[in-house]
């Protein structure tokens, strides 16, 4: 999430309430989670286990529960709660903007662009050229849709991330201001739902056709041309090379990598990152013919204990 201009350390200090170590006009250019920062960027850290990746990161301000040695050329927010600070930054720079008609007038739609009755949609959504979204589709604040898109009956794209702290009285919310960018060609079938990012975008790239009853997570990427059948279930912060194949049912753990033209069938549990070009199956998921054979020596065993 960029800033809509360069603020200074001592501004954001003061913004959330946080001491800070640096120089007061030290420049930030926005905020983003780990696996998205960039230089400019605040990152929030509330465990220990995490205080060097986030230190180590790319980011240029690291907003953190406890007084470290600040690295070289960066600099710290020292925060009793930054999980809290970090909701307050989302808040300040993309705050909800409630809407009482079905299409905003911010939004642009392209031409020869069909809209089919009870469709909503948000907020500077900008859509492209060609394409047909169904009847009761939900189309979220600042997404972007590419040209030749086809969004069937049903799908949401754009709710909010699935991203909890757990409290003594329960859970807090990480508040999501990202998005959604969908390029040119893609299909989405019905009653599927995307996520959008906390701080960055999901995107799925030109190409990729995707089935019925599919749930994609927050900051995902899914590459060009892919199909994904369904039931599908992918997690956040998930990378889907370009022409993988995910048939139905198959689930994803969190912030893994699925390499280009690998093939998941069905009902497979990706629960580790994965090379392209082979195909897998099974929980937890192996190579396809190594896995089969597993299965066919177990029931092989079972078999002769009967004997």
């Amino acid at each position: 999430m960029k800033f809509p201009r360069i603020y200074n350390l001592k501004e954001i200090a003061e913004l959330i309430g946080a001491t800070y170590v640096g120089p007061a006009n030290f420049p930030i250019s926005g905020c983003n989670e780990i696996h998205v920062v960039e230089s400019g960027d605040i990152v929030f850290v509330d465990h220990p286990k995490y205080y060097d990746k986030a230190l180590e990161s790319e980011a240029s301000v690291v907003l953190i529960n406890k007084k470290v040695k600040c690295p070289q050329g960066k600099a710290l927010l020292i925060s009793k709660d930054p999980f809290t600070d970090f909701n307050k930054l989302t808040k300040h720079f993309t705050p909800f903007e409630s809407t009482n008609i079905s299409i905003s007038k911010s939004a642009v739609i392209g031409e020869n662009t069909r809209i089919q009755p009870n469709v909503f949609i948000g907020n500077n959504v900008l859509i492209g050229k060609g394409c047909t979204i169904h009847p009761n589709v939900t189309i979220y604040d600042n997404c972007k849709i590419g040209n030749n898109v086809t969004i069937h009956a049903g799908s949401v794209l754009g709710a909010d991330a699935f991203y909890y702290k757990k409290r003594k009285d329960g859970y807090d919310k990480l508040l999501s201001g990202g998005s959604i960018i969908i390029e040119d060609n893609v299909d989405i079938g019905a009653l599927c739902t995307i996520d959008r990012g906390v701080s960055a975008n999901t995107t799925i790239k030109k190409g990729t056709k995707i089935d019925n009853q599919v749930q994609i997570g927050h900051d995902t990427v899914i590459g060009e041309k892919c199909l994904i059948a369904s039931q599908t279930g992918i997690a956040g912060c998930v990378v889907v090379e370009d022409e993988v194949i995910l048939w139905g049912q198959v689930g994803t753990n969190s912030g893994i990598t699925i390499g280009k033209g690998a093939v998941i069938l069905g009902q497979t549990g990706v629960t580790k990152s994965v090379k392209g070009g082979k195909t897998y199956f099974g929980t937890p998921i192996d190579e396809s013919r190594k896995k089969l054979k597993e299965i066919a020596g177990i029931k092989q065993l079972i078999k002769n204990q009967k004997k």
